[in-house]
């Protein structure tokens, strides 16, 4: 090696960000495997690289002892005088034992440590880019497909995309175009692993902080989301601005904002609703399209109770229970509903009931 490879190392910290000096020093390490199994030596021994001109040498490092048992790692206190007067016993002293074709072996295995050193760092580039980007969407190329998995081309990377990670029905061809949302970042021997979702609800989240610029500064904000992918989902949002209406911030006009989100995700049906600090006015709110008569809010139970009009009730509930279990999920609370025939019946139950409790403690303190 020569002031030359210096100079090569000098450039790449320049354009990969890879430090000159960790190079050097992977180097080193890696030229006293090299001249150990190449010159099949069990010596202790340095590699050093001149910083400035790039000349490569090799010491035998020997510790100073009374009595030699192992030439290979010592040398006696005499011997290490002749060569330096200052030295004393268990002193480290150092001989250069460079070979003469050596320049070959160091050339051959810079190559190899630098073309490893610079595939880790570019490796590690490209993750510490991604990992930053987790809870984030990204746009990607579908390349391929297993028995498992899409494989997404991100231009730097490849992601992977299960299938159970997919809304059903939904298939991709080679070639085509998709959104994605990063659920997890990993480092792997081969580089990052970079897992993506078309069903977590955190996608639906960002198409519409994409979607609507009032969410992106910071007027508008989604509080929660419900999600059940590929059929219906429903989103809480408030505004910080008593001017802005956070429900049409998000429709946009003549639905326009919202209708895009639909079309990404396949036809997938999505509530907008108004949050509100109140359980009762937020799990009304959570349950719309439907009506509601009344919620009866239990702290203790985390239960809301609901009435509905009777004509509305097979609304509140949903397909297979869809919107009632939708908006749950959306405002955390467990949530019954009624229809205002049968709540009125389970009152007049109650009524007669509480009378016949009545009359039965009259009678019985008359016979007192």
């Amino acid at each position: 090696m020569n002031a030359e490879f210096i100079e090569a190392l000098n450039q790449l910290e320049k354009e990969k960000g890879i430090s000159k000096d960790v190079l050097i020093e992977a180097l080193e390490a890696a030229l006293i495997s090299g001249y150990k199994r190449n010159f099949h030596s069990a010596q202790n021994v340095r590699v050093d690289i001149d910083r400035e001109t790039g000349v490569v040498r090799v010491f035998a490092r020997k510790t100073v002892v009374d009595e030699v048992t192992d030439p290979r790692l010592e040398i006696s206190l005499e011997a290490a005088r002749e060569i330096n007067p200052a030295y004393q016993l268990d002193d480290i002293v150092e001989i250069e034992v460079t070979p003469k074709d050596f320049g070959r072996i160091a050339a051959q295995t810079a190559k190899q440590v630098v073309t490893q050193r610079i595939r880790e760092a570019e490796r590690n580039i490209i993750y510490d880019e991604f990992v930053d980007r987790e809870e984030d969407i990204v746009t990607g190329v579908v390349q391929r497909a297993d028995h498992r998995q899409y494989y997404i081309d991100l231009g730097k990377v490849e992601a992977l995309l299960p299938y159970n990670e997919t809304m059903p029905g939904e298939r991709f061809k080679q070639g085509e175009r998709v959104k994605t949302y990063i659920t997890r970042v990993e480092k792997s021997t081969k580089g990052p692993m970079i897992y993506v979702s078309r069903t977590h609800p955190g996608l639906l989240k960002r198409l519409f902080e994409l979607e609507v610029p009032e969410i992106y500064e910071g007027i508008v904000e989604i509080k929660s989301v419900a999600r059940e992918a590929g059929f219906r989902s429903k989103i809480a949002v408030s505004s910080r601005d008593e001017q802005v209406d956070p429900v049409g911030a998000c429709v946009g006009h003549r639905g326009m904002r919202v209708q895009t989100v639909v079309n990404e995700l396949r036809g997938e049906k999505i509530d907008i609703v108004r949050y509100s600090d109140d359980p009762q006015e937020f799990v009304a709110n959570a349950l719309s399209p439907s009506k509601v008569i009344s919620v009866d809010i239990q702290e203790d139970e985390k239960v809301a109770r609901v009435v509905v009009p009777d004509h509305q009730l097979s609304l509140a509930i949903g397909k297979e229970g869809q919107n009632a279990r939708l908006a749950a999920k959306l405002t955390g609370w467990k949530i019954d509903i009624k229809s205002e025939s049968e709540a009125q019946e389970e009152a007049n139950v109650d009524e007669v009931n509480d009378t016949l409790e009545s009359d039965v403690e009259t009678t019985e303190e008359e016979n007192a």
